[in-house]
């Protein structure tokens, strides 16, 4: 009686899965490489906070799939939890660190939420800029390239069934198929 307490349930091991698809996503060495995102604590979790804030605002477009976010940045908060208290910080200090990494994460959702709604690319861009590079991509067109590949993010999430999202399965684009073309707009290689 006492196991099925440890036992996992399907639902934990669909956010298990969606969450590590979105890490590995974010992981990715091209990110830090050919995008220029500082390949620190801090580039990581941006780039963690923007493939989340991405996937969670398909989610909560759905409403069968609400719970489904809500679980999902639930995950995301006992993660940076964790990783706090392996990194060092103290007990008494996490609260505050959590509170610090709240309003990171919602901050960042929301310019990313306005930049990808706004009629100019330039929102975006901007959000972008500010939010991964601060203010000062390590490559010129960096920001923009980032921004085009959000686009891409959020476009193919659109396009997904509740179905998948529920069975696990996130699929996000290649960010190498992400390049810039000469008039410093992007567009995705087919």
């Amino acid at each position: 009686m006492i196991f099925s307490l440890f036992r996992r349930t399907a639902r934990q091991d669909t956010i298990s899965s969606l969450y590590g698809t979105i890490v590995a996503q974010a992981r990715l060495p091209c990110f830090y490489r050919e995008y220029g995102v500082a390949d620190t604590v801090n580039g990581r979790f941006d780039l963690l906070v923007l493939h989340l804030a991405v996937t969670l605002d398909r989610l909560a477009r759905d409403l069968s799939l609400r719970d489904l976010g809500q679980a999902l940045f639930d995950l995301f908060c006992r993660d940076m939890d964790d990783n706090l208290r392996e990194m060092g910080v103290g007990d008494l200090e996490v609260p505050k660190q959590m509170q610090r990494v709240g309003e990171a994460f919602y901050g960042r959702a929301k310019a990313y939420r306005e930049g990808l709604a706004a009629t100019s690319k330039d929102v975006l861009v901007q959000a972008v800029a500010r939010n991964i590079y601060g203010d000062a991509p390590a490559f010129p067109a960096a920001a923009v390239r980032l921004a085009t590949y959000m686009r891409a993010a959020a476009r193919d999430l659109g396009t997904q069934e509740p179905s998948g999202f529920l069975a696990g399965e996130i699929r996000l684009p290649d960010p190498l198929a992400v390049v810039l073309v000469e008039d410093k707009t992007s567009s995705l290689e087919d």
